[in-house]
Parts: structure tokens; C-alpha cells; sequence
């Protein structure tokens, strides 16, 4: 059965929380339809089946659920041709980014729960089930039925591993990084500069055949390692130049990697554009035609043999802004 969605999505950057969600929804729906899009919102239609999977691996969505409808302020009295599952309900707002500052939120929420509650029951408390308003451009509602288990994310940061780097990506950020290519569960996922481990952590989390690898035996080793604490498993790993990628680890479905940047950063004496360089040649001859690959890097950047299809800007401090390049193989 195909059913509207409503995805309340994240605010840390403007267009690769809603990026994020078509293309986990692509992987594991296939057939969707995009209803409607916003600031803070996307609202699209597929078959029910899908949503777990989508639950499951998306990162830059709060929730998600069953869409109820789209409301004017001053007149949300067509909310009672909403049909809802059985069970006590309550009603939670919340405005995406201080939007519809004029609007007495609450009020709304007490008009709406005095009008669903003709055929259901309140209960503030506990509630059987949770009815989501989301204030942007208009009034949203939905019925929420997945939330995005941030707390686990969190145990996953960089500082809870047993070996680490502080300037690795926070999981959140790996994991949207990773869904952004597109690549469908059980497809193998390369990192050739995976440090610490923290996009592959992400990727056999999210059910991929992880592989890393990287010129340091350091960083391998502390790879191995927390993958281990996190009872993870390798498909594959190599110390290895980012030169020679495509010989060992052929045809992959995506890569995903975060090179080097900063001072701080190990390069084997190299320079830094040349490793970005370096790996732009490299890439291609490992990845599959039609695939993508998520490269962070500090700065926009272009290769040939790869169509860059987007850049999404995350601004993390006064000197750091990370750009997320998103290239296809053709």
C-alpha cells in the first residue's frame, strides 16, 4: 500500500537534509513520488514496506510518519475529515527555525486537540500514538511513527571510540555522507582514507560490505580495532596509496571518504592538493559506472572523469566549512 510520508528534517545545513531523504528513499522504496518540499519538510509517497528501511539508516530527519495534511492558521477546522489509528493521542508542536513567530502554537494545538478528540481520546501522558504539527511555511501535520535514534549516533562519536582523531566526522555526518550516494543495503562501500573508521562504522552499521583503506598501518589497525568494539566486521582492508585503489578494490558501489586536511593531519609529507588530486584520478578506476562517490573536502573542487552532481556546504567553525562533493560515474 503507497501512503504519504512527512519528514520533519534537520536544520544543520540548507539542502542535504532533504537530499538526503529522496536518496535513502530511492534506495530503498525505488518507486516514490515527491509531493511537496519546504523549509524543514519533505512530504513523499511510497509503499509502506519501505519505511523501516528508510528509518533505519537516515540521518538528517528528527521523525517521520503517516502526513495528515497541510492547515492555514486561522483555519484548521478540516482537520476532522483526518482519519487516525486507534488509540489515545496527543498533540506536540514545533517550529522549524523560529518560523510563523506570529502564530500562537499553542493555541493551534489546543484548537486541533479539541477537534481530533471527537473521535479519540487525549492523554498527555502516555499516549497511544503522537500527532506531530510542524510550523514553517504552513502548518503541517502527521501521525509520527519513526524517530531518528540520535542517542545511538552518539555513542558512535569520535570520542567514545577506543582510538580516535578529533577531526574525524561526527556519525550523522558519515552516515548522510553514505546515503547521499545512493547506495543500496548490502552494496560495498569503500573509504580509502579511512582513518579511525568512522564512515565505515556508519556504512556496516547501515547493513553495506565495508571496506577500508589508507597509507598509515596506524590508522588501520585503529580502524580494525573500533569496528571490533562496536562488534563490526570488515569486508575488506589494505594498507594502501590512494593510487592504488582501483587495482585492489574494483567496482565498488560507492565510495565515501573524508581526506586529510589541516595541520594536524598526517600526509606522509605529501601536499595536500596533491593527495586531493591524486585521489580524483583514483576514484574512477575503482568505483562502478553509474555509481556515486561522497568526497569531503575543505574547499569545491571539480575532476575529470567524474560528474559532479552536487556540493552541500556544512560550516562547522570560523576557519573550518566542510563541502560535501557528491560525483557520479558515467
Amino acid at each position: 500500500m503507497r501512503t504519504q510520508y512527512f519528514f520533519g528534517l534537520s536544520g544543520e545545513s540548507k539542502d542535504m537534509p532533504v537530499a538526503e531523504a529522496i536518496r535513502c528513499i530511492e534506495a530503498e522504496a525505488g518507486d516514490y513520488r515527491e509531493v511537496r518540499r519546504g523549509p524543514g519538510y519533505l512530504i513523499a509517497e511510497f509503499d509502506d514496506s519501505a519505511l523501516d528501511g528508510i528509518a533505519d539508516r537516515i540521518a538528517l530527519t528528527h521523525s517521520m510518519g503517516r502526513y495528515l495534511g497541510t492547515y492555514n492558521a486561522d483555519d484548521v477546522s478540516n482537520i476532522e475529515s483526518a482519519v487516525l489509528p486507534e488509540g489515545t493521542f496527543a498533540v506536540r508542536g514545533k517550529r522549524f527555525e523560529g518560523m510563523m513567530r506570529d502564530v500562537d502554537s499553542q493555541g493551534i494545538v489546543r484548537r486541533i486537540g479539541g477537534i481530533l478528540s471527537k473521535s479519540n481520546d487525549v492523554d498527555l501522558r502516555d499516549p497511544d500514538f503522537t500527532v506531530r504539527m510542524q510550523l514553517c511555511d504552513e502548518i503541517h501535520l502527521y501521525i509520527e511513527e519513526r524517530v531518528t535514534e540520535t542517542d545511538l549516533l552518539e555513542k558512535r562519536k569520535v570520542g567514545e571510540r577506543p582510538f580516535f582523531s578529533p577531526i574525524s566526522l561526527h556519525p550523522k555526518y558519515a552516515r548522510a555522507l553514505i546515503n547521499l550516494t545512493g547506495v543500496k543495503r548490502g552494496g560495498t562501500v569503500l573509504d580509502p582514507f579511512c582513518g579511525t573508521g568512522g564512515i565505515v562504522i556508519e556504512a556496516a552499521e547501515m547493513g553495506m560490505r565495508a571496506i577500508a583503506s589508507d597509507f598509515d598501518p596506524e590508522m588501520i589497525d585503529g580502524c580494525r580495532e573500533n569496528m571490533e568494539f562496536y562488534g563490526l566486521e570488515l569486508a575488506d582492508y589494505e594498507v594502501l596509496d590512494i593510487g592504488d585503489i582501483g587495482e585492489r578494490f574494483p567496482e565498488v558501489d560507492a565510495i565515501c571518504t573524508d581526506p586529510p586536511y589541516g595541520r594536524s593531519t598526517k600526509t606522509g609529507g605529501e601536499d595536500i592538493d596533491v593527495i586531493y588530486r591524486r585521489a580524483g584520478e583514483a576514484v574512477p578506476k575503482s568505483l562502478k559506472h553509474g555509481a556515486r562517490a561522497g568526497i569531503v573536502l575543505p574547499h569545491p573542487i571539480e575532476y575529470d572523469g567524474l560528474v559532479l552532481e552536487n556540493v552541500y556546504l556544512q560550516r562547522v567553525h570560523g576557519s573550518l566549512s566542510r563541502h560535501y562533493h557528491i560525483f557520479s560515474h558515467p
